[in-house]
């Protein structure tokens, strides 16, 4: 499903990913285990397209990552560690406005909302404005704009930093949920993260 062969990337003298090499299958849920300042996000930007290696390859679906960025972002649903939300928006307002993003219409559109909503554990608060969450809730917000297109991949930057004990069980719930049907790569630098949530590390 997700191949990295050989990826560096530098920025002027700094290399902050060097030679990494893994792959991951079809329904695994994977934990990408690091210290901060490791290299995590800057792996998962290369993956989803947002960056470019400076070297080596990545294939998502057998699709080079470079060479069909579109294609693999349309199969990818990704969650940076700070979520990209308007906070002056309401909960349904953002999900549709994400679903147009996605090229979602009409009834499509209005089901993938429904569905985000209801995964996420958001059904009530849609009408409620981002910036009056919890920061428990606007996570599962922006968990809710990365599933909204039902991605076959689903890439977790840190998805549950800075939340307190029992928002981290909520969030560990629902991305178990998620993976019935979705292969997953989420970042942490918590050890005891990896051991809840993942198949391997």
């Amino acid at each position: 499903m997700i191949t990295v062969q050989g990826v560096t990337k530098r920025y002027k003298d700094l290399k902050a990913v060097s030679d990494l090499n893994f792959s991951i299958e079809k329904g695994e849920i994977v934990g990408l285990l690091g210290q901060n300042g490791a290299g995590k996000t800057t792996c998962m930007k290369i993956i989803t397209g947002y960056l470019e290696p400076s070297s080596g390859t990545v294939t998502v679906d057998g699709q080079d990552v470079i060479d069909h960025r579109r294609q693999v972002q349309r199969k990818v649903g990704y969650l940076p560690e700070n979520a990209p939300l308007y906070p002056e928006m309401y909960v349904e307002e953002y999900l549709n406005f994400m679903a147009e993003l996605r090229g979602l219409k009409g009834k499509n559109r209005r089901a993938a909302i429904e569905e985000a909503l209801e995964s996420t554990g958001l059904t009530d608060r849609r009408r409620q404005e981002i910036s009056t969450l919890s920061k428990g809730y606007k996570q599962r917000v922006g968990l809710a704009q990365a599933i909204i297109h039902k991605p076959s991949i689903l890439i977790l930057d840190e998805p549950t930093n800075g939340l307190d004990p029992v928002q981290i069980q909520e969030i560990r719930a629902l991305i178990k949920r998620l993976a019935q049907n979705t292969t997953i790569l989420l970042s942490t630098h918590i050890l005891s993260e990896i051991e809840a949530v993942c198949d391997r590390v």
